[in-house]
């Protein structure tokens, strides 16, 4: 039976999770996840847990902070002004925001404080600086 190896499209379902058992990401309910290893579509420790195994194949790994969405920067908690953003812009706390990063990618962050001038944003990955318990069933290598 074929396992899969560096540069195999490969189709999966997964269940990510956090140490105190909460789901914050799963396929089960939507498309599986297709992507190619090595391509830099995965993080790192799923990337790796999935090398070598055979369709229908299951497992659950642990992956480390830096395998997964990296530390958590304090420095990436930037305060801006609210003069950035559209004039009709509701800020509420805990929302996440798609802004454009210097180099043009599009970047996810989260609105920690919201004050008459300005808002407080943390652009850390939501993961950032965690652990993930990750439950992958490899439906089959394409």
């Amino acid at each position: 039976m074929a396992e899969v190896s560096f540069g195999n499209t490969v189709k999966v379902h997964y269940v990510v999770k956090l140490d105190d058992g909460t789901v914050v990401d799963s396929t089960l309910e939507h498309e599986p996840f297709i992507f190619t290893t090595g391509a830099g579509q995965a993080i790192p420790g799923f990337e790796t847990a999935i090398l070598g195994m055979s369709s229908g194949a299951s497992k659950t790994v642990k992956v480390s902070v830096e395998d997964a969405y990296g530390p958590y920067y304090k420095e990436l908690i930037t305060e801006e002004d609210k003069s950035e953003f559209p004039d009709d812009f509701k800020f509420e706390v805990g929302q996440h925001i798609e802004i454009p990063s210097p180099d043009g990618q599009i970047g996810l962050v989260t609105v920690l404080n919201v004050s008459e001038k300005t808002v407080i944003l943390d652009r850390n990955h939501p993961l950032a600086g965690k652990e993930l318990t990750i439950d992958i069933q490899l439906l089959e290598i394409l």
